[in-house]
């Protein structure tokens, strides 16, 4: 039987995705066989997998941390919001239905099932495998039917290691009020504690981490310093922390849809030396730029509404007028289409909604989803490009309309007026490519764009990630048998 460790977390955001990378990394650079595993996840920053599912980005990183392919067995389970009561649920990377809170509630028990079937393939394949839990185990008003944290620790016969985040203060109140909170048997699977994100002189905090070892009969097993300027894929929150920059730089408009999806789009821009992102919420208004782009979205009607009400189909017609440069990636691209259809109600009331008519483009959501990996190039800039597509609509170009990407497969996809100014794909990663990336940016004013190679920096991380668990954490009680020769 292959050796598993679940980590939990007292709140969410307290690392628990980033510790299980770490983990993971750790243990493949020992040769070994490892996996990541989230019963459960609810985010709107999703991947596609080679065979075509959808898992949560976490995942997909994790996956790549534990050097393997990224498979639908290691998120069986993805909740993606289009309300504040409804999310879409994804089963075996595959769309199921939309579902309330109470609805979703009920299926727990069957979605139990799909879970251990998918833990249950994962075992045969690898030798370790490395559990995130979500949220919290100490929500009681979530404790009945769990499949994401204690229920499914003990039905599959797990053990946990609880992380907290110091920096957020409350550390010792949030392990042991979490410990608390659980039943007896739950609390006898849990291992110890890692506190994450420590900064200042280790001698100050022994006091406190002496208390909670004799308060709870738990070892605390690592405490893990801040890393600064981490530049990893979020697993659901927009990260809006600033990249220290030197040079000339474009600057570049996203407005923070209230279902923004996918906003791992923009991390390659982000982390690019001559741009500055800058996401605009409801409250703030959008400076000047070179480049907008709107983003994916999991409720597109009722976001372009809010573009509407948010002012910024004026701010975008003044921006054209300026001589800027308009990109939209999948939702994005059907609000700067003409109409937008919804006749079943997929994703919101059915109707149709006029779109903001920059694109000579219409778009009929539709059951059923497009999830694949695509490769291809863009056509009008003559440069490679990859990503994956996410989408329930079909989008049909007028006759007079040029394509914006040619892929592999001979399809065309997306679109470009007439002046060049207004662009628009299916394609999500798109700035992930060097190449392509700096010629989009050069497309938008950028004379002189350098290639940033992503993936690179993703691995850069996750190796720092790596090191910084093996340095700080207990690793031989965690896995003896791994870390043996350690």
């Amino acid at each position: 039987m292959p050796t598993a460790l679940m980590v939990q977390g007292t709140t969410s955001d307290a690392g628990k995705s980033v510790l299980v990378a770490g983990l993971c990394r750790a243990l493949a650079r020992r040769g070994l066989r490892v996996a990541p595993f989230k019963p459960q996840n609810m985010s709107l920053n999703s991947a596609v997998t080679a065979q075509g599912g959808e898992i949560g980005r976490a995942q997909a990183l994790q996956a790549q941390a534990a050097c393997t392919a990224a498979h639908t067995d290691m998120n069986p389970v993805l909740l993606k919001p289009t309300s504040d009561k409804v999310a879409q649920v994804v089963l075996n990377g595959k769309p199921l239905e939309d579902m309330d809170a109470v609805g979703y509630h009920h299926y727990k028990t069957l979605a139990m099932e799909t879970v251990m079937a998918a833990w249950q393939r994962l075992q045969q394949r690898y030798d370790y495998l490395l559990v995130e839990g979500a949220g919290s185990p100490a929500e009681i008003n979530l404790r009945d039917r769990d499949i994401a944290n204690m229920g499914f620790a003990e039905k599959a016969d797990v053990p946990v290691i609880i992380v907290a985040d110091i920096d957020r203060g409350g550390v010792f109140a949030h392990l042991v009020g979490t410990l608390e909170l659980l039943s007896a048997s739950e609390q006898a699977r849990v291992s110890g504690f890692v506190i994450n994100r420590f900064r200042g002189d280790i001698a100050l905090l022994e006091p406190g981490l002496d208390w909670l070892e004799k308060r709870t009969g738990k070892p605390v097993l690592g405490v893990l310093p801040y890393l600064h300027n981490l530049q990893l894929d979020a697993e659901d929150a927009i990260d809006t922390a600033q990249v220290a920059k030197d040079t000339r730089r474009l600057q570049i408009v996203v407005p923070a849809l209230p279902r923004i999806s996918n906003h791992t789009d923009f991390d390659a821009l982000r982390l690019h030396p001559q741009a500055d992102v800058h996401f605009v919420a409801q409250t703030q208004r959008p400076p000047p730029a070179d480049l907008v782009i709107l983003p994916g979205s999991k409720n597109v009607r009722e976001d372009l509404q809010w573009l509407r009400h948010n002012g910024w189909e004026q701010y975008l017609q003044r921006h054209l007028r300026y001589g800027g440069k308009v990109l939209g990636l999948c939702a994005g691209m059907q609000m700067l289409g003409a109409t937008i259809h919804d006749p079943a109600g997929i994703e919101s009331k059915a109707g149709s909604s006029e779109g903001l008519g920059m694109l000579n483009i219409t778009t009929v959501l539709q059951p059923g989803k497009t999830l694949r990996q695509v490769k291809g190039h863009i056509t009008a800039l003559g440069v490679a490009v990859s990503g994956y597509e996410i989408h329930c609509g079909e989008s049909q170009r007028q006759s007079d309309t040029r394509s914006f990407l040619t892929l592999e497969d001979k399809r065309e996809d997306g679109a470009i007026s007439a002046d060049g100014q207004v662009a628009g794909t299916y394609l999500h990663g798109l700035f992930d490519d060097a190449q392509a990336c700096a010629a989009l940016l050069r497309w938008a004013g950028l004379e002189e764009a350098r290639e940033i190679d992503r993936d690179a920096i993703r691995e850069r991380e996750l190796e720092r990630v790596a090191d910084c668990v093996e340095q700080h954490m207990d690793l031989r009680q965690l896995f003896p048998a791994g870390f043996a020769a350690a």
